[in-house]
């Protein structure tokens, strides 16, 4: 594993982010401290989980009871996503407060290392969430924090406010990032992608400042798992869920598996294992979150993080 340090987090953070927002932590979380162990042994030490996560929350923290190693662990978790069933924006003061002591007390602590907020809402202006996350940094509950599914020039404003008003800025950034392209919002509005030939600015805009970029759906929902066919542009329709399908399942994206199957039959790797060793060659500051229920699974994206892909490959893949 490698590792990497993002101000206001005293612990190494791991470059593989484990994603619990499946099925074992979900569920009542049977099953899910052993697969904690086994990635804590394969050096994930940073956990990504979610207020809206199902029970994802609470199995962690018994996990981390049980084990008395919160001191081992980062953890991330997020608050002031919409109300999943009226669409009702929750970006305040009052709510973000709310999910932050849910969450403590779920996941048995009494800081969150990176707190993040699920989704923007523009009519919100910057500085009052600036603040807010200012305030829960105060009171020692919080390390670093930032946005998911925020645009560049929102997250920009928002460190604009804290430099001028002396306080600490977004110090990370949750998109959609993967060799595949998110073609469409699979989750009905409010996702923001950095994928794809169109998104050289925001892109270029990482590159310039570093911002952590702690990348979702980095193996597009299932479609660069390596159970597609890239030459059966039905595949996906057979295999992916519906989120996979919405978001991901196009022809660009077809081409996109063929040209990572042909190179990754060539280095003599898997096609999850090219996807997501090109992650880290775009010049970003990489942090990918990855779910799986296998610990060997998890192993081989470990191992990928080995991979050298040249400027010339990286051009191939990226359709250029």
């Amino acid at each position: 594993m490698k590792y990497a340090n993002i101000s206001h987090v005293d612990k190494p953070v791991s470059r593989i982010i484990y994603g619990t927002a499946i099925h074992p932590f979900n569920n009542s979380g049977e099953g899910s401290m052993e697969l904690l162990d086994a990635m804590l042994d394969l050096g994930v030490t940073t956990l990504d989980t979610a207020r809206v996560y199902g029970d994802s929350e609470e199995s962690l923290g018994k996990w981390l009871h049980a084990r008395n190693n919160r001191n081992e662990v980062v953890l991330l978790s997020k608050c002031g996503h919409h109300d999943t069933e009226t669409f009702r924006k929750r970006v305040n003061r009052k709510e973000m407060f709310e999910d932050l002591e849910t969450s403590l007390r779920l996941l048995q602590t009494d800081y969150i290392d990176i707190y993040i907020l699920h989704r923007d809402d523009p009519e919100v202006p910057v500085g009052e969430i600036v603040e807010i996350f200012n305030d829960m940094h105060k009171q020692g509950k919080i390390g670093a924090f930032g946005g998911s599914n925020w645009t560049w020039q929102r997250i920009q404003e928002a460190n604009d406010y804290a430099s001028a008003h002396g306080l600490i800025p977004f110090e990370v950034s949750s998109p959609n990032f993967s060799l595949a392209r998110q073609v469409v919002d699979p989750y009905g509005g409010g996702c923001v992608s950095i994928c794809g030939e169109d998104a050289e600015e925001v892109q270029g805009w990482y590159r310039e400042n570093q911002m952590a970029v702690v990348s979702y759906s980095s193996l597009a929902h299932g479609f660069l798992s390596g159970r597609l066919d890239g030459n059966d542009e039905t595949s996906g329709s057979r295999i992916l869920d519906e989120f996979g399908i919405k978001g991901f399942d196009y022809p660009e994206n077809y081409e996109r598996l063929r040209r990572c199957e042909k190179l990754a039959a060539e280095k003599g790797v898997t096609v999850p294992q090219l996807a997501v060793a090109w992650l880290y060659h775009q010049g970003l500051n990489e942090f990918a979150v990855i779910s799986t229920g296998s610990p060997e699974r998890m192993q081989s994206n470990i191992d990928a993080l080995d991979i050298e892909i040249t400027p010339e490959e990286n051009d191939y893949l990226n359709l250029k």
